[in-house]
């Protein structure tokens, strides 16, 4: 049986919902970065409100269209639906408080090769071993192209100082990112999931067990300009949160976890566009490189994985 056919999303589809994931996922990067230029908020407490956020925007949809389409996840048992929330939540909290802490404490640079880089190797291992998915030769080079551009794109350009306490946090924040992609996956596999309602219920179980620490780091931010900060937050909680976040999960469901993790990789790449054309940052030779090796690396993937899908038998 196809991907597709378990999941109910064709490979196609699934493959187009991660590419604008993956880019809506950068575009964050550069809207917390004006956040923090507008107001003294911390990184955990964007994190919080921007779940949060993005729980009562996706909670809005739900309630305007209360039925899923064709009726997806109606049959879904209620236990499951429980384990499925819990267990995705607090993945997504693990993944980005961790993320953030490994970032303060040994930098952007090093935070963010080890956390991304990291994560397509855990995934590739732990889809062959839980899920026997294969990568093949045109997979696993399409894998180290992507990791030796997201290496040159974050390491190229600086001068980096490699902690160990931010390594072990990157790579704490890369195994949650893991499995939540792998248990996103075998869901999928599994059939009668509901994408919509994935991203709901984790993004309240996020925003619960982040608001502690949240309340800690400062809760309401300190700000001159209210209005530029407000809708700058409504942007995060839509697009980079409560939609790229949807078509995360429905893309993951259908699409092999190693390539996921590849696709993902798209973030940097936005995140590094946005830099030079909004932020005013200097493009350099490092970015160039590595911004055509890794959108080289996911398109040559992305390809392999839709032929590999036309050869399945239904």
């Amino acid at each position: 049986m196809s991907n597709a056919a378990v999941s109910g999303l064709p490979i196609g589809r699934g493959l187009l919902c991660l590419i604008v994931a993956g880019a809506a996922w950068g575009t964050a990067g550069a809207a917390a970065s004006l956040v923090y230029r507008a107001s003294d908020m911390g990184p955990i407490a964007l994190s919080f409100w921007r779940c949060a956020a993005g729980f009562v925007l996706l909670l809005a949809v739900r309630l305007l269209r209360p039925r899923p389409l064709r009726g997806t996840g109606a049959s879904e048992p209620l236990g499951r639906k429980v384990l499925r929330a819990g267990a995705t939540g607090i993945g997504l909290a693990v993944f980005q408080t961790a993320y953030f802490a490994a970032v303060d404490a040994t930098g952007l640079a090093v935070g963010t090769v080890v956390t991304l880089g990291a994560g397509p190797v855990f995934i590739a291992l732990g889809a062959r071993l839980t899920l026997g998915e294969r990568l093949g030769r045109g997979g696993v080079a399409a894998v180290a192209g992507a990791l030796a551009g997201l290496a040159v794109l974050a390491l190229g350009g600086e001068g980096a100082t490699v902690r160990p306490l931010g390594v072990l946090l990157a790579l704490v924040s890369a195994a949650a990112y893991s499995v939540m992609t792998l248990l996103t996956r075998k869901w999928g596999r599994d059939g009668g999931t509901d994408a919509a309602s994935t991203s709901l219920w984790a993004f309240a179980v996020t925003s619960l067990s982040l608001l502690p620490f949240a309340l800690a780091e400062g809760l309401v931010p300190h700000t001159t300009e209210p209005v530029r900060l407000g809708w700058l937050l409504i942007y995060i909680a839509a697009v980079p949160t409560a939609l790229a976040y949807a078509l995360y999960f429905a893309g993951a469901a259908a699409v092999r976890s190693a390539t996921v993790s590849v696709i993902m990789l798209l973030e940097p790449v936005s995140a590094a566009v946005l830099a030079v054309v909004l932020l005013g940052e200097h493009l350099t030779t490092a970015t160039l490189a590595g911004t055509l090796l890794m959108l080289g690396s996911v398109t040559g993937l992305a390809l392999a994985e839709a032929r590999g899908a036309g050869r399945l038998p239904a």
